[in-house]
């Protein structure tokens, strides 16, 4: 079993049976809860580098979503809701609720329908890089279908030391889709965005689920205060979704100059000085694009 404190340092691993499924989570620190929920073929220790910055003040609850990493599959998931669903219930188990919710990628828009089906559990959104626009697109289909059947992640899994140590492999891996500048990325956080794969059970479901939820005819039932988060350089889900978004929640726009899609990783100072600046309530600054600009 991965041992939860190499992988994020000051919390704890623990199990809960959330109706039904047998769900892997990390908690700990003191202060104002928090929840931040992993994106699609993640897994807890994705947030490895954000997690020291938000610890100091924040109690920390980090879900691994069902049939990512040591959490058990859904017996079924028809939609995104199944996944919502659960998240909400382990944060009521735990004490988490009502908390500040955030969501990369996948987890974004699983945060979304959190927060559209149970308003009194998610005070606040933070929607980082988050999937459920342009994730619904034929393209996207396409090429997580294929991800579904090749399982990528799997077979780089048990070579993540050797990647961690190349600046060429790194960039085969991390490149285009994932980070802006692929050999920069730190050796342990390499490690720590490739831990999961190997211990996946289910994350098919997950994809064909995502690629049926648009989130767009729903936002406007989302009550709770909202922040959008965005690499400039993202790939992956291109910026353009962001204003939408951020357009459709009347949400303020943080987009983070030199990172792509894996910028909770890549720029983490940024990510948790927004997270924390919105939290706070500050007012966003002027418009303007810099490495942590306010749009």
């Amino acid at each position: 079993m991965t041992d939860a404190k190499i992988e994020l340092p000051g919390l704890e691993e623990r199990f809960a049976e959330v109706h039904g499924v047998r769900l892997r989570y990390l908690v700990g620190g003191a202060g104002e809860p928090l929840v931040l929920v992993h994106g699609l073929g993640g897994a807890a220790a994705n947030w490895l580098a954000l997690v020291p910055l938000l610890l100091p003040r924040r109690r920390l609850l980090v879900p691994e979503l069902p049939g990512h990493g040591g959490s058990e599959p859904l017996p079924a998931a028809p939609s995104l809701n199944a996944y919502a669903d659960r998240v909400g219930f382990l944060m009521e188990d735990t004490g988490f609720a009502p908390a500040p919710v955030v969501g990369h990628s996948l987890g974004g828009a699983i945060s979304l329908r959190l927060a559209i089906r149970r308003p009194e559990l998610v005070s606040a959104l933070v929607l980082a890089g988050a999937a459920g626009i342009s994730s619904t697109s034929r393209r996207a289909r396409y090429g997580l279908t294929i991800t579904g059947i090749l399982k990528p992640g799997r077979k780089i899994a048990p070579h993540r030391a050797r990647v961690a140590r190349s600046e060429l492999l790194k960039h085969a891996v991390f490149g285009r889709w994932g980070a802006s500048d692929p050999p920069a990325l730190p050796p342990d956080l390499v490690e720590a965005f490739l831990s999961g794969p190997s211990r996946h059970t289910d994350t098919v479901s997950a994809a064909k689920a995502l690629v049926r939820d648009d989130p767009r005819p729903d936002l406007a039932h989302v009550r709770c205060p909202s922040l959008v988060l965005w690499g400039a350089r993202d790939h992956q889900l291109p910026v353009e979704d962001a204003f939408d978004y951020a357009r459709r929640l009347r949400a303020p726009l943080r987009v983070i100059a030199d990172c792509g899609h894996l910028l909770i990783g890549e720029r983490p100072d940024a990510c948790a000085d927004a997270i924390e600046a919105f939290l706070a309530g500050e007012p966003a600054v002027p418009p303007r694009l810099d490495r942590g600009a306010q749009i």
